[in-house]
């Protein structure tokens, strides 16, 4: 009796985050063809007019534009990397809600303290990733080592580039993505604490 061969598929086992790299994609490439002024006009966030409606849309769509290929494969990289478990861990809507709050906190101290800088990537969700997943190993008392390093590098890297690089990053952005990411894994980690404790 012959063994029935299991059929290996490939699985879309982290629709958010796929979706989000797919789409970025597809917006880095229509930046390229259009000469860069669709990323201008609708996924870069800048101090501009109140009474236009596409300066709060920007406030959101600004961690789909990246400024150049590298740009994206290193946020990309980064968001394959730790979106799928964050996304397991807190599910698809939260991951979502995540990520727009962590564009909007970023777009917002941007437009306040950066007047003069134009902000595009995502970056700033990148860290906030970054942050939250170094809360996934409270649970069992423990903060992976893994996730420390990774965290200590990116920080040294953005006040590296902020006090020594002179470059159009917005070092600032990326760290607000971290206190975004601190935030709301400390939130999340001390209301299991909390229900913990309820069942016992």
């Amino acid at each position: 009796m012959m063994r029935e061969k299991r059929k290996i598929r490939v699985s879309y086992n982290s629709p958010v985050i796929l979706n989000f790299v797919m789409v970025s994609l597809i917006v880095l490439i229509a930046g390229y063809i259009s000469g860069g002024a669709i990323t201008r006009t609708l996924f870069m966030t800048y101090r501009s007019s109140l009474l236009n409606p596409l300066t709060f849309i920007r406030l959101f769509t600004h961690v789909l534009g990246h400024s150049s290929w590298l740009h994206f494969i290193g946020n990309a990289s980064y968001l394959l990397l730790l979106g799928p478990m964050l996304e397991e861990k807190y599910g698809s809507g939260m991951i979502i809600r995540i990520m727009a709050v962590t564009a909007l906190a970023t777009g917002i101290v941007n437009s306040i303290f950066s007047a003069n800088t134009a902000l595009c990537g995502a970056s700033g969700v990148v860290f906030a990733f970054i942050v939250l997943a170094s809360f996934t190993g409270f649970n069992s008392g423990e903060i992976p080592l893994t996730f420390i390093l990774v965290a200590v590098i990116y920080i040294g890297q953005q006040l590296y580039e902020g006090l020594i690089v002179s470059d159009d990053i917005s070092n600032t952005a990326h760290i607000v993505g971290g206190i975004v990411g601190a935030v709301i894994g400390y939130a999340f980690n001390k209301r299991e604490a909390e229900d913990e404790i309820d069942i016992i």
